[in-house]
């Protein structure tokens, strides 16, 4: 089976966030492609460990197998909806210093460094591809119900710090792909105290159209802010 057919053969693949339920489904869509040389993972459980509220960590963490690379596909599949025992706010009474900074720190910040360490391994003269997990909700001009302040407020962040570096990298590698992927609502543990009343999909499902998403973007000088069907999101 044959995926990401606008890669070069014998492309080397970098999944973050791997032990997730998204990034493990990226893994195991990867390792059947025939395409695909090398998928290296990297998680909070490896040897060297990634951990989002950690500059130094991530910095190790993404070191750690540089030496792999380069990778003409890097997938970010890191982040978080409910941190430290707590799901988003609801209300603007429910915001608390502490609960917006730990949802930046995991969404925005870890997301900034995992961009300025990941970038460098990219190809400079060959197609590649770098797509991160967003959300629906970070977009500022789709957000009709409100609420969920610190994981919306986050994830545009992590939007904007995308959208900066896609800009400034295509000046030195023209032909890298950079989107923002909104998954859908994918079945899983975590997500399902939140999915009532929205449509699900399959964890296959999802990272199967995100990839064949990623597969048919072109190289352009800002980021794409897709969902798993290929659908455009505005910003």
């Amino acid at each position: 089976m044959s995926l990401m057919t606008s890669l070069p053969a014998g492309y080397r693949a970098l999944v973050l966030g791997a032990s997730g339920t998204i990034g493990r489904s990226f893994i195991e869509q990867l390792t059947c492609d025939d395409r695909c040389a090398v998928v290296e993972r990297l998680d909070r459980s490896s040897p060297s460990p990634l951990i989002l509220e950690d500059e130094a960590a991530i910095t190790s963490a993404v070191q750690s197998i540089a030496t792999c690379g380069p990778f003409h596909l890097i997938l970010d599949a890191t982040g978080a909806l409910t941190i430290d025992g707590q799901g988003p706010e609801k209300r603007l009474e429910g915001m608390s210093a502490n609960g917006l900074m730990r949802a930046f720190q995991i969404n925005a910040i870890g997301r900034g460094m995992i961009l300025r360490e990941c970038i460098p391994l990219l190809p400079r003269k060959e197609r590649s591809i770098f797509g991160v997990l967003s959300a629906r909700v970070g977009s500022i001009s789709d957000n009709h119900l409100g609420g969920w302040y610190g994981y919306r407020a986050s994830k545009a962040a992590g939007n904007m710090l995308l959208q900066t570096a896609a800009i400034e990298s295509h000046r030195t590698r023209p032909g890298a792909v950079f989107a923002a992927l909104q998954p859908g609502t994918v079945v899983s543990r975590l997500s399902e105290a939140f999915s009532r009343g929205h449509e699900t999909v399959t964890a296959e499902n999802s990272t199967m159209g995100m990839l064949n998403t990623l597969n048919s973007l072109t190289a352009r000088p800002q980021a794409w802010f897709v969902d798993y069907r290929g659908q455009t999101i505005d910003w």
